[in-house]
C-alpha cells in the first residue's frame, strides 16, 4: 500500500551499495595505476578522480552503517507509517 511519503522514507540497500562502492574503487585505483604506466596521464588523472569520488561514498555509506537501525532499519521495522484509515 502506498502512502504519498514514500519518496522521504525510502530505504537504500547500504550493504549493495558497500559492495559496488568497493567494486569501484578497485577499479577506479587499477585504472588509474594502468593509465600513468602506459603514458596517459589525462585518463589517469580522471580514474584519480573517480577513485576519489568512490572513497567519498564509500565512507558515507560506511557511516551510515554504523549509524545502525536509524538509517537501515530492520525487517520488524516498517518502512513507512501505516495509514490511519483504509477507505
Amino acid at each position: 500500500m502506498r502512502t504519498g511519503s514514500e519518496p522521504t522514507t525510502a530505504r537504500s540497500a547500504l550493504r549493495a551499495r558497500l559492495w559496488l562502492s568497493v567494486w569501484g574503487l578497485v577499479w577506479a585505483l587499477a585504472g588509474t595505476v594502468a593509465f600513468a604506466l602506459a603514458g596517459r596521464p589525462g585518463w589517469a588523472i580522471a580514474c584519480g578522480v573517480l577513485w576519489l569520488i568512490v572513497t567519498v561514498d564509500l565512507s558515507m555509506v560506511l557511516r551510515h552503517i554504523r549509524q545502525g537501525p536509524h538509517y537501515q532499519p530492520g525487517p520488524d521495522i516498517p518502512p513507512y507509517r501505516p495509514p490511519e484509515h483504509r477507505v
